[in-house]
């Protein structure tokens, strides 16, 4: 039988444009101008800052361009920075199943080696179907998944992302297989990058990954090679992680569709769990006219390890954005408090705003059995408030906005893009890159569409 890595290379390898149904086209479209927004709302945060300043310290050009930057560096470096751009404000896609991912995080690796070899749009968004496609299978092949045995999702990034990269730079199945064994066998991530207290480590431990998957792609290209049995062989994950393997999702339905159209968009930038009770309360304030002062108590029903991830008690005194992001008391806080949650509740300034912080200790987050045997089917939270004067009113979300039977339209991600945009790009040029992203199938060099994702507002 052949290896599971075996299995990809082969079918990555094999896949064409002409393959493609309108629908995947169409939401690689999509998916790729909901990350280019997130991207620029990235280049504006602390972190990226760091980063961009450490690499360019670093020195060297290359032919990749550095999103709203311009900086022009080599792929792997390009790759991590617009990765890592992507996910800053925990703002990009999501899709959950046994595991979590972000497969827009590895969207820079298709983006900066198309940009390096001038390929054209189809063969861009070839790239980012296959990165979706990889990285969502992944999510379903650990029962439980690998967050449940501590380890990060980003462990499963080190597989994806050389895949999209090779495939990019047109490796055979041969150098596929060794560029996902590189990568992979040393890409393993802890998960107490998001437990306790967030550090900035929390958005970059998949850029990270990302970045190992182009420069394994290029190394597997010029000979160098890596393990085999990376997932199913002897020391290779599952070895290491323990028993409880589903692999059909490759060895049985790889090509049988694309996944693509299941992957979901957020319309918070929070941790994807969040959505769904955050929904509730924003619902329950407007549909009831609450205000903060007036509210006693908010009883959130979820999930066990919404409860126990994102209400631990380092979640109720969030000391970093990061960890602002990832608690559920200081977003449904947020959206007492402002009645809305936007990247401007997670400013330096709104994070120690006193009217806000007091609004945490008035939210009670529990674990609902029943919502646990819907999920991940169903992303059930009900959340009750309780006013001062005694009322109570009740609100049930299954499936949060951005999901795929609950989709973001066209204009809701135009306004979402400028929202990030606005402070660092023109109104002409968000319209120019807005046409050239939904266009992509018909441009003829992937280096024209990022030329136009560079900031043009200081």
């Amino acid at each position: 039988m052949p290896t599971i890595t075996e299995t990809i290379a082969r079918w990555a390898c094999d896949l064409q444009y002409a393959d493609l149904t309108p629908e995947s086209v169409d939401a690689a479209k999509r998916f790729l101008y909901d990350s280019l927004g997130c991207a620029l709302g990235g280049y504006q945060v602390h972190d990226v800052k760091i980063f961009l300043e450490y690499l360019r310290d670093m020195g060297g050009e290359g032919a990749c361009t550095v999103v709203g930057a311009g900086d022009r560096m080599n792929p792997v470096n390009a790759a991590m920075l617009n990765a890592l751009m992507i996910r800053a404000m925990d703002y990009n896609d999501i899709y959950w199943k046994q595991d979590p991912s972000h497969p827009s995080d590895v969207i820079s690796a298709p983006l900066a080696l198309a940009e390096r070899g001038h390929l054209t749009g189809q063969d861009l968004i070839l790239g980012i179907v296959l990165t979706y496609e990889i990285a969502m299978r992944l999510c379903h092949i650990a029962v439980p998944g690998i967050r449940e045995r501590g380890w990060h999702h980003a462990t499963l990034m080190g597989y994806a992302a050389p895949v999209a990269a090779g495939r990019m730079i047109g490796l055979d199945w041969q150098q596929m297989q060794h560029a996902i064994g590189i990568a992979s066998c040393r890409c393993f991530t802890l998960g107490c990058a998001v437990a306790g207290k967030l550090t900035m480590m929390k958005n970059t431990v998949s850029p990270m990954a990302t970045r190992a998957g182009v420069e394994a792609a290029l190394l597997a290209q010029k000979g160098y090679t890596g393990p085999e049995g990376v997932i199913d062989g002897k020391e290779g994950m599952e070895h290491c992680l323990g028993k409880g393997w589903d692999y059909s999702w490759f060895t049985e339905t790889l090509g049988k569709r694309l996944m693509i159209t299941d992957c979901g968009m957020k319309s918070y930038p929070i941790e994807a769990l969040m959505h769904s009770p955050v929904s509730a309360t924003l619902h329950l304030l407007r549909a009831h006219e609450l205000k903060a002062e007036g509210i006693k108590e908010v009883l959130i029903e979820s999930i066990a390890r919404a409860a126990d991830i994102l209400s631990d008690p380092a979640k109720y005194d969030p000391q970093s954005k990061e960890s602002a992001d990832h608690s559920l008391p200081y977003c449904v806080a947020a959206a007492l408090a402002e009645g809305r949650v936007t990247p401007q509740e997670f400013k330096e300034a709104k994070l120690w705003d006193q009217r806000l912080r007091a609004q945490m200790a008035k939210v009670k987050v529990v674990a609902n059995a029943e919502f646990e045997k819907a999920f991940p089917a169903r992303q059930c939270a009900r959340v009750t408030i309780t006013t001062h004067d005694g009322r109570k009113v009740t609100h049930l979300v299954d499936v949060p906005k951005g999901d795929p039977r609950d989709p973001m339209t066209v204009e809701d991600l135009r306004v979402k893009f400028d929202a990030l945009a606005e402070p660092v790009m023109s109104d002409k040029r968000r319209t120019q890159l807005r046409e050239a992203v939904f266009t992509l199938d018909k441009l003829d060099d992937v280096g024209k569409l990022m030329a136009l994702t560079v900031a043009d507002r200081k």
